[in-house]
This record gives C-alpha cells, structure tokens and sequence, in this order.
C-alpha cells in the first residue's frame, strides 16, 4: 500500500528505496556506536575523544532523520527499528564495557570506514535512478569522511 506516491518509475524507485534503507539502518547504528563508546572510552585523552564522538552522534542522528525523511518523500517508509538496525548495519560488534581511548578511536575509525564503503556504493548506484538521493548521499559521505580523518589522526 502506497500512502505517499512517488514521482520516480518502480524499477528506479526500488533501487533507492534500497539504498535509503541501508543508509538509514547505518547511521542510526553509528549513532550506537558512538555513544556506546563514548560512556566506556577511558584513558589520557578521554576528554577529547569523549566530546569528538558527541559530533559523531549529532552527525549520524541528523544524517538518520534526512535520510527516513527523503524515504517517507518518496513514499517508503524508513524502518529504523532496533531489530532491523542489528540484523542490517554493516557495522561490526562494539566492544562491552571499558574501552581504551586507543581502541575507542581505532574502534571508530572502523565504524565509520564500514558505512564511509557502503555509502559510496550508494552514490554510485543511485545517480541515474534519483540523482536528489545521491545529493544526499554524496554530502552525507563528505561528512562522514571528515570524521573518518579526525579519529585516524588522533592515533597516528
């Protein structure tokens, strides 16, 4: 049942629907794990690790909500329900417990690469099917990577 119609042809409109879904189930995981890490991250330079994946979280939390948005625009409904998010994301296990400031970084540098190669496979796979989504995804990878850099400095 559609409650929204879509301007795009079935065939393009399942191709980003796909796409919006993954990056949805994505970023709302990275926003996990990201907070996950910063209540654990402990050690030299917890202070700044700490407020660095407070950013992460803004990002991936606002990424989320653009993301469903453009998915409820187009007359998908977004599915960013727990269940769905832990049996999807391409994100790894976060450890439990304590987290070295070290391992906190290394652990994000991870998280971030994951979704920094499936959303660049979005942008590729959406540009002739809604060229708007892949804006989207586009300036959510720029994003992405700007943090992806930040974190890999504070280890090298």
């Amino acid at each position: 049942m559609y409650v929204v119609k879509s301007p795009l042809p079935d065939d393009d409109l399942k191709t980003v629907a796909e796409a919006l879904q993954g990056a949805l189930v994505d970023l709302v995981d990275l926003g996990l794990v990201a907070k996950q890490v910063h209540w654990n991250v402990v050690g030299p330079r917890f202070r700044s690790i700490h407020l660095q994946l407070d950013e992460v979280v803004d990002s991936a939390r606002t990424h989320s909500d653009t993301v469903a948005e453009r998915a409820s625009a187009l007359g998908v409904p977004p599915d960013g329900r727990a269940a769905t998010v832990a049996s999807s994301s391409g994100i790894g296990t976060t450890p439990a417990g304590w987290i070295k400031d070290t391992d906190a970084v290394r652990a994000l540098v991870d998280a971030l690469g994951a979704v920094i190669v499936r959303m660049r496979a979005r942008v590729n796979g959406t540009g002739d099917a809604d060229p708007v989504s892949q804006d989207i995804f586009i300036g959510i990878t720029a994003d992405l990577e700007k943090h992806h850099w930040m974190f890999q400095a504070e280890n090298a």
